[in-house]
């Protein structure tokens, strides 16, 4: 008896749990009819906006990848990074050989020294020549030649400490910093190779900041006067199938670009976010930027639509026969249809059937 009860009541609460959940329209349910099987579902209202779907790359934005080099040339003594370690703003990566530029500090350090010397000796003869012409011990232009001799050490002193700051600034080019933080990309040299700084700098190392980072979206010609700055964008990579990001239109850039033969133009996403994932230059990205979104519209699975001449239909349960519903759509967001005539809150249409509907 009991068992019997327990049967009872189990089957009670599935009846329950499926009632429920058809009026929802969280279930797709199945009618039979006189010839076959089809699938059906509710028509409910939902938020629903168009988008724009294009095939993007993430890029670095600009300053977020630096190529990191040498200013002075010498001999490469010490590599503080390798390919992929993290390293901070100001951070030692790497040190040329710096024996030269000390003996040229030291050559200006002795230089201004000596310039200093014949600067106090040149004050020393100015006042004395000064007080012997106070005595009438001695002549003007003795008094003016000692003026002349002070003024040119003075000048020797300055000149002499500028050339010692220039030899300091050389010296500390020796020493190769990271500009920003971020990751190494790449590493261009090796501990004792000869490094020639000319025109360009020789790059040391490559530093990419992957918290900036944006995505170049290549819309097509025909969507791209939907795009306006400010709209909301998602957009998945192949890495992470799973995972939606985030980001904003900040872009559009003006000129185009041919890509299979098809005129596109870069819209710049930026991105919102990296939900815990790890983005990289130059991953693909598959992007949709949405347009305007419309609330509460009358919406049906875009497969239940179905076309002739011109017009638009679909088959409505009644009872348990499908009969056939002209209908007016409007927008869609690819997966769903806006209805804007034809049918109604809480009717079923068949959404797609195991045989041909129209031999019943």
């Amino acid at each position: 008896m009991k068992r019997k009860n327990v049967i009872i009541l189990s089957s009670v609460v599935i009846v329950m749990v499926l009632v429920v959940g058809f009026s929802l329209g969280l279930f797709t349910s199945s009618s039979q009819g006189n010839s076959g099987t089809w699938h059906t579902r509710m028509v409910t209202r939902r938020d629903m906006g168009s988008s724009v779907l294009a095939t993007g790359i993430i890029k670095p934005r600009v300053g977020a990848e630096v190529r990191v080099g040498s200013r002075v040339s010498g001999i490469v003594k010490r590599l503080h990074v390798n390919i992929g370690d993290r390293v901070e703003k100001g951070q030692l990566l790497g040190e040329l050989d710096q024996t030269e530029f000390k003996a040229r500090y030291n050559q200006a350090l002795a230089a201004l020294e000596n310039a200093r010397a014949r600067l106090n000796y040149a004050a020393l003869n100015l006042n004395r020549q000064q007080a012997l012409k106070k005595e009438n011990f001695t002549s003007q232009d003795k008094v003016d030649e000692a003026e002349r001799a002070y003024e040119v050490a003075e000048s020797d002193v300055k000149q002499a400490r500028a050339n010692l700051d220039y030899a300091n600034i050389q010296l500390g080019y020796t020493q190769i910093r990271a500009p920003i933080s971020g990751v190494v990309g790449s590493v261009s040299t090796q501990e004792g190779e000869t490094v020639a700084a000319s025109l360009t700098a020789p790059t040391f190392v490559i530093i990419i900041d992957l918290d900036r980072l944006e995505v170049w979206a290549y819309v097509d010609e025909t969507d791209i006067g939907r795009i306006k700055e400010g709209q909301q964008a998602s957009f998945t990579v192949d890495t992470y199938p799973d995972t939606e990001f985030e980001g904003k239109v900040t872009a559009i850039y003006p000129r185009a670009e041919m890509r299979d033969n098809v005129v596109n133009y870069v819209t710049i996403i930026d991105i919102i976010g990296s939900k815990g994932r790890t983005l990289r230059p130059e991953m693909t990205t598959t992007v949709r930027i949405f347009q305007q979104t419309r609330p509460k519209v009358l919406a049906i699975p875009k497969p239940a639509i179905r076309r002739e001449g011109g017009g638009k239909y679909v088959y409505v349960i009644k009872g348990t026969q499908p009969i056939k519903r002209w209908v007016n759509t409007g927008w869609t967001d690819g997966k769903y249809i806006e209805i804007t005539g034809g049918l109604e809150q809480g009717e079923k249409v068949i959404i797609e059937n195991k045989e041909d509907i129209t031999k019943w």
